[in-house]
């Protein structure tokens, strides 16, 4: 067997069953949907203040939104015991990022629960409002309502309090409706916000020089007026209705033919390729389980990031320290 057909050991948290995997597998959530993602998180000023001082999202955006994917599909779609050492490693990681956050003054922390809440929200949101305009369209109710009480099960790879994460539409928009008035543009927000849309080398290879107009014009387009507004990011109407009825043509083409999708993956992520492509490929895992994050902390011999970060409250609130990035070819190192 190569790499990606290696039998996982188990289906992970969520299973074959599951609605999240028939969502995130389909092509438009990781491109417009998780370009969203990548946008609507910049607007919370204390997540914009731990990434804006390295640059690496702007000098490196390709390898960023690799790793970032990596990440995402790993809790989604591997077996357990590479999920939670993933969620142990994304742990230590956000634990060097410590600071201040320049225009309020006040301390911001990478693994704050809320600060990891609106990072979890913000994706899980982003991939289905994308599905339903440029995929396939709207889950049924029941599907919908599978879906939110899948997010919360992934919640738990974080130091989210599973209870605060929404459990339906209208708890996520009460959700958007608290968050809202915290959130703010500066300078920095406007620059990474527009590279990141811009997206230089992230949709490689053949096509890309048409790609990423249409992603990125698309992905404007899903965004809600308010924050376009907010950003300042102009578009005629009939510019995102275009871009959203050329990639919804496009995405649906080539989720009828998996290994087009896989290999779209592979040049945007090889790592989260690594983790998806069995999943498409239906190799049966060692054991055809569906265990809890908890069962596989447990087994792991890890604590869980919440239980980890309340333990450690007395820590120093700040340490100043920029995220690093480690280079291009530094994706997390989750095998």
């Amino acid at each position: 067997m190569t790499s990606s057909t290696l039998a996982p050991a188990d289906f992970g948290f969520l299973g074959p069953d599951s609605v999240a995997w028939r969502v995130f597998r389909h092509p438009s959530s990781f491109t417009v949907g998780f370009q969203r993602t990548v946008v609507t998180e910049m607007f919370d000023p204390f997540l914009l203040a731990s990434v804006a001082d390295t640059g690496a999202t702007e000098t490196r955006t390709r390898s960023r939104y690799a790793r970032t994917l990596q990440y995402v599909a790993t809790a989604a779609f591997a077996d357990s015991p590479r999920a939670v050492r993933a969620a142990d490693v994304l742990y230590r990681i956000h634990d060097a990022i410590r600071g201040t956050e320049p225009i309020s003054g006040l301390p911001f922390d990478a693994n704050d629960p809320d600060q990891q809440l609106w990072i979890h929200l913000t994706q899980w949101h982003s991939v289905l409002r994308c599905y339903e305009l440029v995929g396939p369209g709207p889950l049924s109710a029941d599907d919908e309502a599978r879906y939110w009480h899948e997010g919360r099960i992934l919640a738990e790879l974080q130091t989210i309090d599973p209870d605060a994460v929404p459990r339906d539409r209208a708890e996520m928009r009460a959700y958007y409706a608290r968050v809202r008035p915290r959130l703010a543009v500066t300078e920095d927000t406007q620059r990474i916000v527009r590279n990141l849309l811009d997206a230089p080398g992230t949709f490689g290879g053949r096509g890309s020089a048409i790609a990423a107009p249409v992603v990125r014009a698309a992905t404007i387009a899903t965004l809600p007026g308010w924050l376009r507004r907010l950003a300042g990011l102009h578009q005629p109407a009939a510019v995102g209705a275009a871009a959203l009825r050329t990639a919804s043509v496009a995405l649906r083409g080539m989720d009828r033919h998996p290994e087009r999708v896989l290999a779209m993956l592979a040049d945007l992520s090889p790592g989260a390729h690594e983790v998806v492509a069995p999943r498409v490929s239906e190799v049966a895992p060692v054991e055809a389980v569906v265990p809890t994050p908890a069962e596989a902390f447990a087994a792991a011999g890890l604590t869980p990031p919440r239980q980890r970060y309340l333990a450690s409250a007395d820590r120093a609130p700040e340490r100043d320290e920029a995220p690093r990035d480690r280079g291009p070819e530094a994706l997390l190192e989750l095998a």
